[in-house]
């Protein structure tokens, strides 16, 4: 699916927030907005552009984070394995190093099944032999995972995710830096319980007036789940991340950082316990990008290998849906080769 870029970057937005654009939008009757909420709202806006969707014919709100080639995420290699995988069928896997996703070569997962066991480590321990590694080194299998990555389905919801989270005074990119990864081609139920397009457990749900009983789950909703979800950044995550930083005598940070809005997705995932305890191994003088590829490479308590590639996949999946809506390009910058 392609999508055709506008120039416009919604000055009218406002109007949106108020619920104009949605019959069913769940918002509150504003008679109007003072100047001071309404210079927040445009800062929350700030990343939103305009894209025509090619299903509706309707220009529709985007996120477009010019700071992810800023800072040339795009040429890591962690973000170009994610977004290979995010385009690879099932039923082939490419074999990694799992320290920094270094490419070693495709395998068909049916004939690597077929292994027995003793087989495999004999080829895992030829590969280190090869590049002349121990086995402190560890090579990995990560099969494809396009069945799971439906751009096309999830990106028909950042319009409503992204009122909702602006009418809730949560910063939008969430939204769909969250849409693009938890559940991205149907409603579904995670190992731990998680459930709904934004993946919030039970309790958290609760916290926030959803219902979830033996008889209904409004975890389903998308506009109640959405709201919930701002809640939990809102009051949790994004003060439980600045608390930490300040802990480590970091303060005066910019929310609107890459750096910062990737630390809370890893605080909406693994939880505040769980990436306090890693920031603390890594003691960081100060913040930035390089803080977040420190947080790849260390794993601490249960802050393991998903926790660490919370982050890569947001980067992967950003970098992915912007191509496919060809604003990076329409933008004039440079797009490194998947």
């Amino acid at each position: 699916m392609h999508y055709t870029l506008t120039i416009s970057v919604f000055l009218y937005f406002i109007t949106l927030f108020q619920g104009l654009f949605y019959d069913d939008a769940p918002s509150k009757k504003v008679n109007s907005i003072s100047n001071e909420g309404e210079r927040a709202t445009k800062s929350l806006c700030k990343d939103v552009i305009g894209v025509i969707n090619p299903q509706t014919n309707h220009n529709e709100n985007y996120i477009f984070d010019k700071s992810l080639y800023l800072h040339k995420v795009d040429t890591l290699p962690q973000i170009k394995f994610w977004r290979t995988i995010m385009n690879l069928h099932e039923d082939t896997a490419i074999l990694n190093f799992a320290s920094n996703r270094q490419f070693i070569q495709k395998i068909n997962m049916k004939d690597w099944n077929l292994k027995s066991e003793p087989e495999k480590k004999a080829f895992r321990d030829s590969v280190r032999c090869c590049y002349n590694l121990d086995t402190t080194n560890r090579i990995v299998i990560t099969a494809g995972k396009k069945f799971f990555y439906d751009f096309d389905k999830t990106s028909q919801n950042f319009q409503k995710g992204i009122h909702c989270f602006v009418e809730n005074d949560v910063d939008p990119w969430f939204a769909q830096a969250i849409l693009l990864i938890e559940s991205p081609n149907k409603l579904q139920k995670s190992n731990a319980g998680a459930y709904g397009s934004f993946q919030l457990m039970k309790d958290v749900a609760r916290l926030y007036g959803l219902k979830v009983n033996k008889h209904i789950d409004e975890r389903a909703n998308f506009e109640r789940s959405a709201f919930a979800a701002s809640c939990l950044l809102k009051k949790i995550c994004i003060p439980k991340t600045r608390q930490m930083l300040d802990s480590l005598g970091i303060r005066d940070v910019n929310e609107e950082e890459l750096w910062f809005r990737l630390l809370v997705m890893h605080v909406y995932h693994a939880g505040s316990y769980n990436v306090q305890k890693v920031l603390f191994t890594i003691n960081p003088k100060e913040a930035n990008m390089d803080m977040i590829y420190s947080l790849w490479q260390t794993s601490i308590g249960r802050f393991k290998s998903a926790s660490q590639n919370y982050s890569q996949l947001v980067l992967a999946a950003m970098l992915e849906m912007n191509e496919r809506t060809d604003v990076a390009n329409k933008h004039g910058f440079l797009v490194s080769a998947r």
